[in-house]
């Protein structure tokens, strides 16, 4: 695997970093990341004791957020929580949209057929997203969240993602991505990342749930190489025989996949 320098980059990020800061933007990107923590949304005086700031420094910054609708205020307006607004700019984004529109219908047809549930997740920044998912039509169901973000290097769906990134560059991806230590931590996965690469998918115990088998397949971008993973969380029914229904799942998985991808 090809090495690359990672003290000299960081250093110049660092210090890109420092010359092009905005006080004013990073105190209203603070307040929007600590109020997406909150479900009942925070009073001025908690927003201001999570930053550390005092009550000025704040205030104007909060009432323009309010005003462009990115924050409202709840509860007789004493408290102050997150709109819609950030969730409906993420899916205008047209790529995501395009992409989001055309995987729907096939993993509903999915999750109908397979009796299975089944996520996409794309990568943003160090960790991945859940953009969406799909059930079937059953008295339970077993679902990803909506929007929930998952480690990278510790899931089925995130090492599906780098196992089918260049190989010479996934070192680079991954610092491009903002993984702090990326030579390392993908020197301690590296074995198991060439295993999925060869096998062309995942198919492992999940790591969070037990009882449950990861079915992992990547979709394809320009490049052959993975902008998303669909992963079915594969739960037996009492009639299975064998490992022939959950085979039967990962060829369907892989089909909807090779539907979602560029074509080489």
């Amino acid at each position: 695997m090809k090495k690359t320098g990672g003290a000299a980059p960081k250093a110049a990020a660092d210090a890109a970093a420092d010359r092009y800061r905005a006080p004013a933007l990073d105190k209203g990107l603070d307040i929007l990341e600590v109020l997406a923590d909150q479900a009942r949304g925070l009073t001025r005086a908690e927003i201001v004791k999570a930053m550390g700031l005092s009550p000025s420094q704040i205030y104007r910054m909060l009432e323009r957020l309010v005003a462009r609708g990115y924050v409202t205020r709840i509860e007789g307006g004493d408290r102050y929580a997150l709109t819609m607004k950030l969730y409906l700019l993420a899916t205008r984004h047209p790529p995501l949209r395009r992409l989001v529109a055309k995987a729907q219908p096939l993993m509903d047809e999915f999750a109908r057929e397979q009796r299975q549930s089944c996520h996409l997740v794309v990568p943003e920044q160090s960790i991945g997203i859940i953009v969406a998912q799909a059930t079937p039509n059953a008295h339970f169901e077993f679902r990803a969240r909506l929007g929930g973000q998952i480690d990278l290097l510790t899931t089925g769906s995130g090492l599906t993602l780098l196992a089918f990134q260049p190989p010479h560059r996934v070192v680079e991806t991954l610092g491009v991505w903002g993984v702090a230590d990326a030579e390392g931590r993908i020197a301690d996965v590296a074995e198991h990342l060439d295993a999925i690469r060869a096998q062309g998918s995942r198919t492992e115990p999940s790591g969070q749930l037990v009882g449950v088998t990861d079915l992992s397949v990547p979709v394809y971008g320009h490049g052959h190489e993975a902008i998303g993973v669909l992963t079915c969380a594969y739960i037996e029914h009492p009639e299975d025989k064998g490992t022939e229904a959950r085979e039967r799942a990962l060829a369907a998985l892989k089909k909807v996949a090779a539907e979602l991808s560029y074509p080489e």
